[in-house]
């Protein structure tokens, strides 16, 4: 079994309201807590990180599925909504759906529409993060394709 490991580094000098920064390898971002829970709204958070995960995971593997599948796209573009619910003090992330927009060449059969959203639904299900995830965090897809 292959193991892998991947490594973030954050720094936090201040108290609650203030900023930090996470970086990594190959990205560096300020972050703070989200307006929406009054805090800064200071670059990235801790929601949005979680968003971006799952958004980057699903569609990396959804391309993926699509290339060995030889389906052959035009443009793969989505955006991501994620939901969090606050009851009685307690923040709870509760759901993620993705909205992926898949355009296929003129060439398309039938066929490969229905197999592309097949594989829209499945790359969801194949994702490391939304496995990760899994019990806890509800996660939809909402697929479109357009020729």
């Amino acid at each position: 079994m292959a193991k892998h490991s991947f490594h973030i580094s954050t720094e936090w000098p201040g108290l609650r309201n203030d900023t930090g920064t996470l970086s990594s390898e190959h990205f560096h971002t300020k972050i703070s807590i989200p307006p929406e829970m009054d805090g800064p709204g200071i670059g990235t958070n801790p929601d949005e990180m979680l968003l971006g995960a799952a958004a980057t995971c699903y569609i990396i593997t959804l391309a993926a599925m699509l290339e060995r599948s030889h389906i052959e796209k035009k443009d793969l573009t989505m955006t991501s909504e994620g939901i969090v619910e606050v009851e009685k003090g307690v923040i709870t992330y509760k759901e993620i759906i993705h909205r992926p927009i898949l355009s296929l060449g003129s060439a398309a059969s039938e066929k490969d529409i229905a197999l592309s959203k097949k594989l829209m639904l499945k790359a969801e299900q194949s994702c490391m993060i939304t496995r990760a995830l899994k019990g806890n965090v509800s996660v939809k897809v909402d697929p479109e394709i357009h020729m």
